[in-house]
């Protein structure tokens, strides 16, 4: 009977450097003897600032982690987290993590020390609350459907009626005024309602590869015309080796220059806005025939004042708004178009201010049947 090969200590080293969760290893003094490329990524701190140091000290401040560890290693039991444990990085940005510690227990000799993994949330709450969205959208599309339908019928007949009224008064500038402002008006709901039929109709996307770079340096060009007077700075960031992508382009036009002109409304006059496209390093797409797709992330990021939590729940929401004159239906109209492209829309606020939109959508063709998931 053949025994199945040995790993080496390098392929187990390999195999732990290339799993998504962090993983740690202390000794029995809460010495980091390990710490893989994840909890570098998670924590901030180098595998230099970390070997051989203190855990209690390089994770300072973080009591529930201590706790855990402190209480594996004197108990010599598993013990894991049963709230969301927010892990604060050197650059002060956070990352929810469920944390489980486990000791080192060899075969012939006492404890020797723990091992802590820490399993990434942010994305999981991330992908949670697109699917919330999107949900709610198909849903208020649905009604939005039958209630427009409803009210154009009477509003054409409305409209036609004050154009007839119009015309029998012919002469008299003070009731013409009236009628004026009805077909103005009957006009500007008409517009609604076809914005909102938008939202409903099965608009099928007319795929093509795209170059993206080449949409976002179209729309900047329309935006510096529009905001020259006041002093922004574009800023870009752009990863030239991205090849073209699947999309539709008018449909991406439209989003993306809704997306820069938001945030050009947004920010301060005479202060930046960022704009970078890199390959994706969180997120990728699952294939029905299972095969991963790796994910663009289109990046704008501004100087404005931010949004509030409660404006992040609301954000997506159809006729939400801020803006005096907006409908609110721009953004669900983004999330729309960024959905049908098998992708996800992101509102982050900057920890240095502002507010960040991130867009993330497949580099190969394939939007039938996807599911979005960490990877």
């Amino acid at each position: 009977m053949s025994h199945p090969q040995q790993l080496s200590h390098q392929e187990y080293a390999l195999i732990l450097e290339n799993i998504d969760d962090a993983i740690i290893a202390v000794d029995q003094q809460g010495k980091i003897i390990y710490f893989n490329s994840s909890a570098q990524l998670f924590s901030g701190l180098s595998e230099k600032q970390s070997i051989h140091q203190s855990f209690f000290e390089c994770f300072k401040g973080h009591e529930t982690l201590c706790y855990l560890l402190r209480t594996t290693l004197q108990e010599g039991r598993s013990i894991s987290s049963h709230e969301t444990v927010t892990l604060r990085k050197t650059n002060s940005r956070q990352r929810q993590v469920s944390v489980t510690v486990s000791p080192i227990l060899p075969a012939s000799t006492s404890q020797q020390g723990a091992v802590i993994v820490l399993h990434d949330l942010t994305r999981v709450r991330s992908l949670e609350s697109a699917v919330r969205n999107a949900d709610r959208l198909a849903m208020i599309e649905t009604m939005a459907a039958g209630l427009a339908h409803e009210i154009k019928n009477p509003l054409g007949g409305i409209k036609g009626s004050a154009q007839l009224l119009q015309m029998e008064l012919s002469g008299n500038d003070e009731l013409q005024e009236y009628t004026q402002l009805i077909v103005r008006e009957t006009t500007r709901v008409n517009r609604i309602i076809e914005e909102l039929l938008n939202l409903s109709r099965p608009r099928k996307t007319q795929i093509e590869f795209v170059n993206i770079s080449q949409i976002l340096n179209e729309i900047i060009t329309l935006q510096k015309n529009t905001v020259g007077d006041r002093g922004i700075l574009f800023v870009w960031e752009l990863d030239p080796s991205i090849p073209d992508i699947p999309g539709d382009h008018d449909l991406l036009m439209r989003l993306f220059l809704n997306l820069i002109k938001n945030s050009c409304e947004a920010t301060e006059d005479h202060s930046k806005i960022t704009i970078a496209t890199k390959v994706d390093t969180e997120y990728h797409l699952r294939r029905p025939d299972n095969r991963s797709t790796p994910m663009v992330q289109i990046s704008i990021s501004d100087q404005g004042p931010g949004i509030s939590a409660a404006e992040l729940e609301k954000i997506l929401t159809p006729f939400y708004t801020t803006k005096e004159t907006g409908s609110g239906l721009g953004l669900p109209m983004c999330q729309k178009i960024v959905t049908d492209h098998g992708g996800m829309l992101e509102f982050i606020n900057r920890s240095e201010g502002g507010t960040k939109v991130k867009v993330s959508l497949p580099l190969f063709h394939n939007l039938t049947d996807n599911k979005t998931e960490k990877g």
